[in-house]
């Protein structure tokens, strides 16, 4: 008898195994992010494609939308979100770069009943307004705050941010927080202002730092919001004859970053853990179109954390073990 329970029991697993995998859904999410050549983005969307590996084994897909380049950022994203509305997404997550040119973009995902993250942007603010189900990334004005208060604590008193996305409302927030960071331990912060063009391309930043320090020869502190800025950041420094007298933080970080900060040209790296953004947002969507499971959680916050000289050497065995 009590083999046959057993070879019963069996049978009943079985069939609700099968029952509940027919039941699934597959789910296709559309993931739009920045350009896949972009050392933090191309963090993200691994990401993505690594929680897009169950999504696939479930029959579903993971699909990165990306603009070929940053000079017409918000109404580029917007263009990707109707693209993946228009090929059928079952799910959709982005970033709320440019709310003005995004929001009706987000809008049209919502009103189609296609369910919605927004992550690496916006906030929860935005997610509440545009009706997302959740939010997933640093918050921008925060990440920045970290950086500016971390010069500040360590006596740097006056600060430039090197904006190379003007009009981007993440990195506004970024400046904006520097600048109110510096200002928390008795400083004051600026705003270096370039074209979008300038992201990104390393020749047209440092010239525009070296200028810009010679011409504001008080400047202790700079700020970048990106891997490839910030290189850039100490290489314009270092033309302007200033290294070892303006210390730089800067958002995300590479090898090359890390090394930086192992050889003291630069003081920390904010981390926001693209990876994690990609990851969890991605997850997040595919087991609420085939479970209908949400997170109580409202906000999923994966940074910001300082990176220096005290930690850097961990932060290393993390990215060599494949963690960071």
């Amino acid at each position: 008898m009590k083999k046959l329970s057993r070879i019963a029991a069996s049978v009943s697993v079985a069939a609700i195994a099968a029952c509940v995998s027919t039941a699934v859904m597959a789910a296709n999410i559309f993931v739009v992010g920045g350009k896949p050549d972009d050392p933090f983005w191309s963090r993200v969307k691994m990401g993505a494609e690594d929680a897009g590996k169950v999504a696939e084994a479930q029959g579903g897909s993971v699909t990165w939308l990306g603009p070929q380049n940053y000079d017409n950022l918000g109404p580029d994203a917007a263009e990707l979100i109707r693209q993946a509305i228009d090929q059928g997404a079952d799910a959709i997550v982005g970033p709320d770069w440019v709310p003005e040119a995004m929001d009706p973009a987000f809008k049209a995902v919502v009103d189609a009943g296609i369910p919605l993250v927004i992550y690496n942007a916006g906030g929860i603010e935005a997610a509440d307004k545009l009706g997302a189900l959740n939010y997933v990334g640093a918050v921008d004005y925060k990440s920045g705050f970290a950086g500016g208060e971390y010069l500040g604590k360590a006596g740097h008193q006056n600060g430039a941010c090197v904006n190379t996305l003007p009009g981007a409302a993440n990195i506004e927030a970024f400046c904006s927080g520097f600048n109110d960071g510096l200002e928390s331990t008795g400083g004051k912060g600026s705003v270096l202002q370039l074209p979008a063009t300038a992201y990104g391309n390393a020749t047209a930043v440092a010239q525009a730092v070296r200028a810009h320090l010679l011409q504001n020869p008080d400047i202790d502190a700079m700020f970048a919001i990106g891997g490839g800025d910030t290189n850039a950041t100490v290489s314009g420094i270092a033309q302007a004859g200033k290294s070892g007298q303006v210390f730089v933080c800067g958002m995300n970080f590479d090898d090359s970053i890390l090394d930086n900060i192992q050889q003291g040209t630069q003081a920390c790296a904010v981390d926001q853990q693209g990876y994690q953004q990609g990851f969890f947002a991605v997850s997040i969507l595919n087991n609420y179109v085939n479970y209908g499971v949400t997170i109580p959680t409202r906000e999923i916050l994966t940074g910001p954390g300082v990176v220096d000289s005290s930690n850097v050497e961990l932060v290393i065995e993390g990215v060599k073990a494949g963690a960071r």
